[in-house]
């Protein structure tokens, strides 16, 4: 699979990446032995950029990938996160001093089995603490040796800024796809001002642009797009027939929409890593085979028409509040 560099001097790693999250957390029941075979998998078709942290499955996520890997450190760039404190009662805060960053960072390193962490993100921003102080201790981390790069998770361009100041950041990763632009007016463009990647989560958006997604009211109750506004309602409908047009020109194209939706993001710019999940072997390997895809002009222009920037209805999260910091 073709590389892509994270940032200025940053690490080289596959064109499309893998989100680990479903395979502990949000989407349903996983299941261990069907995951780590889907690591292993995409290490076999050189994706080799693996995505987790520490609040999913409050640790069990890093757990898996660790034991998914342990034969194969070698092959993989990985990449974690601090930032989102939850707890079994659903509890959730966001955390970001000095003192729990190092903390975080060791308990991250013993979960996973590992002696350093490739690219660590703040996964969250919290405002009171000044993003110089945590990037800072972020900083220290690399300085030490346990991490080798920087990244930042849903913050704003003027974070970016700050951030970079006190130290090179890798990447920032935030939602990104035909359903989700929010980072294109703004952030994006500071963000190649820096030379800092943007690894895009959620770039077939949960799955809402293969068409298929069941309704809400069919999801099971631990499927957290069961509550998503953007699945709810007459949003649901609105966006579902948005999701109908992406089909009809992945149809004509010959491909899935799921690859579709992947093609459309890698053609945003060499800069641009979209790191889809799954916990399937079918749809890794139908995610994997976006890589090889290359729009023409004309569904570039097909995909602008059918979804424009401001076409989809609904919130991307029941709370945003801590978004864009």
């Amino acid at each position: 699979m073709k590389r892509r560099v994270l940032g200025n001097g940053g690490p080289e790693v596959s064109a499309l990446g893998l989100g680990c999250m479903g395979m502990s957390d949000f989407y349903g029941k996983g299941d261990e032995k069907e995951s780590i075979a889907v690591i292993h998998r995409a290490l076999d078709l050189g994706m080799n950029f693996l995505d987790t942290a520490d609040a999913y499955g409050l640790g069990a996520n890093e757990e898996l990938v660790g034991r998914a890997i342990k034969d194969r450190r070698d092959e993989v760039v990985l990449a974690t996160k601090f930032g989102i404190k939850r707890d079994a009662s659903g509890s959730r805060t966001v955390e970001n001093s000095p003192e729990y960053i190092r903390a975080a960072c060791d308990a991250s390193l013993r979960r996973l089995g590992i002696d350093h962490i490739d690219l660590y993100y703040m996964h969250r921003r919290n405002p009171d603490v000044p993003v110089e102080e945590s990037v800072g201790a972020m900083a220290e981390l690399v300085a030490a040796g346990k991490v080798r790069h920087l990244g930042l998770s849903e913050v704003s361009a003027e974070t970016l800024r700050r951030a970079s100041a006190v130290h090179p950041i890798a990447a920032l990763q935030s939602e990104y796809s035909l359903f989700a632009r929010d980072v294109e007016e703004e952030i994006r463009p500071v963000a190649r001002e820096l030379d800092i990647a943007l690894v895009a989560y959620s770039p077939i958006s949960r799955g809402f642009l293969t068409g298929t997604l069941p309704p809400a009211a069919e999801l099971p109750d631990d499927d957290v797009r069961k509550r998503m506004p953007r699945n709810v309602g007459e949003n649901a409908e609105h966006n579902a027939a948005l999701a109908a047009e992406v089909r009809k020109i992945a149809d004509a194209a010959g491909v899935t929409a799921a690859q579709l939706a992947l093609a459309w993001v890698l053609a945003q710019g060499d800069d641009v890593v979209p790191i889809p999940g799954t916990k399937r072997l079918k749809y890794l390997e139908e995610n994997a085979a976006a890589a090889g895809i290359t729009l023409t002009a004309g569904q570039l222009d097909a995909l602008a028409a059918a979804v424009p920037a401001d076409a989809v209805r609904g919130a991307r999260y029941p709370d945003m509040s801590e978004i864009g910091h």
